[in-house]
């Protein structure tokens, strides 16, 4: 006599998804079932593990080396970092203001089992992965590597395993049977396709930045008067781009507003954070966030008001170079300013009176904007690369550049 094989339900873990084309499927799972499928990129690269791990576990790290980077590069840096940002999302601490994009699996081979549509038309189905198969991260691996340090030790971040099981869900695609070559070609698309955001524009959507809040306050509580209409100063800066074109109904990007408030926050060292988290632990000695939120945002919108015509014909006082100049010398009015460099606003404002901001090479042309071959003056120039140019003009007007920028033939 011969016994057959169970046909039963194929074992594995089920997951409910969605197709959205005929080779892949999104869905959201839990956390023990994605620390259950994909197993940790660490130990998959550990090579005292890897001696002693079965023939089915080897293959698996081989195979995953053929789609991913090893966590000795600059994702691997970013691990401990994404894994606290995580856990403190899971807590609440950031509000509903955080997120995860989907992490992006490859399932080699076939599935074990593909349920029929549980809901006719709506593409929903149950789909069983079998406990041996091979699934990789090909895009979304540091935040692989980042639940399972978090699902290791729970306790270390805060969590228990209870609250993860309870608060977590991961949302993935899952591309199934492809073949190494596709899954290699998508690790591609994902990582070099896209085009990279500025550092310092993404700063400027930063609400956790004590400097973009800053600078959103100063556009939220000043008010000017454009084209006959009294508005909030915030109408009229871009916070979408890192440079404004003709057709822009704005005057100036909210990046170049940012870095007018971290020089005045700062002084000249305040071009390092033009592109860096501003935390109120980095404040200035002898200062706090509700004295610096005071003084700046009255120092700033006076500046402004005072200047907006200029500001309203987009001049080269909104380029982000000269903005953060002008932070630079508005940082000689706060309280904080060392004596030797203190100064009043009564005298910012006569360092500033006879500037010429009219966009023309005969005043900006080598000191933050630089002539191009068709002759048109080109302002793209960084802030770290020009502010202190920028400063040490308008604090000088005798200087050579003090002289260029306020049109005073040598």
């Amino acid at each position: 006599m011969r016994l057959t094989m169970p046909t039963g339900t194929p074992e594995g873990i089920p997951l409910t998804v969605m197709t959205f084309r005929e080779d892949a499927v999104i869905g959201t799972m839990s956390l023990a079932a994605l620390v259950r499928l994909v197993p940790s990129p660490r130990q998959e690269e550990d090579p005292r593990a890897l001696k002693t791990a079965s023939g089915h576990d080897r293959r698996r790290a081989e195979l995953r080396a053929t789609v991913q980077r090893t966590l000795k590069s600059q994702k691997g840096k970013n691990i401990p970092d994404y894994a606290e940002y995580i856990a403190a999302g899971v807590l609440g601490k950031h509000g509903s203001a955080w997120s995860t994009p989907p992490i992006t699996l490859w399932h080699a081979g076939e599935v074990a089992a593909m349920s029929d549509e549980l809901v006719a038309g709506s593409g929903l189905r149950t789909l069983t992965v079998a406990p041996d198969a091979m699934v990789i991260a090909i895009d979304g691996e540091t935040q692989t590597t980042a639940w399972h340090d978090i699902y290791r030790d729970p306790e270390a971040f805060g969590l228990t395993y209870t609250e993860l099981g309870r608060r977590v869900r991961i949302p993935f695609e899952l591309y199934i049977g492809i073949s190494p070559a596709d899954a290699r070609q998508i690790f591609y698309d994902r990582n070099v396709k896209g085009v990279d955001v500025a550092k310092n524009l993404a700063m400027s959507m930063d609400q956790r930045d004590l400097a973009t809040r800053l600078a959103y306050t100063v556009g939220e509580k000043l008010e000017v008067e454009s084209d006959g209409e009294r508005m909030p100063f915030a109408k009229l800066v871009n916070a979408g781009k890192r440079q404004l074109t003709k057709t822009d109904k704005e005057v100036v990007t909210l990046s170049a507003l940012r870095a007018l408030i971290v020089t005045t926050v700062f002084g000249a060292k305040g071009v390092q954070y033009s592109a860096a988290n501003v935390n109120e632990g980095d404040l200035p000695s002898h200062t706090d966030a509700d004295e610096v939120t005071t003084v700046v945002v009255r120092l700033v919108s006076r500046l402004i008001e005072d200047r907006f015509p200029d500001f309203a014909r987009r001049s080269a006082i909104t380029a982000p170079a000269v903005m953060a100049g002008l932070g630079v010398l508005l940082h000689r009015a706060t309280p904080w300013c060392a004596p030797h460099d203190a100064m009043s606003y009564d005298t910012v404002e006569r360092l500033l009176a006879d500037v010429r901001w009219e966009r023309e090479p005969v005043y900006w042309d080598g000191v933050c904007a630089s002539v191009g071959a068709t002759g048109r003056l080109n302002f793209s120039g960084g802030v770290k690369d020009s502010a202190g140019r920028v400063a040490g003009a308008l604090l000088d007007p005798h200087s050579e550049l003090g002289r260029k920028v306020r049109g005073v033939r040598g």
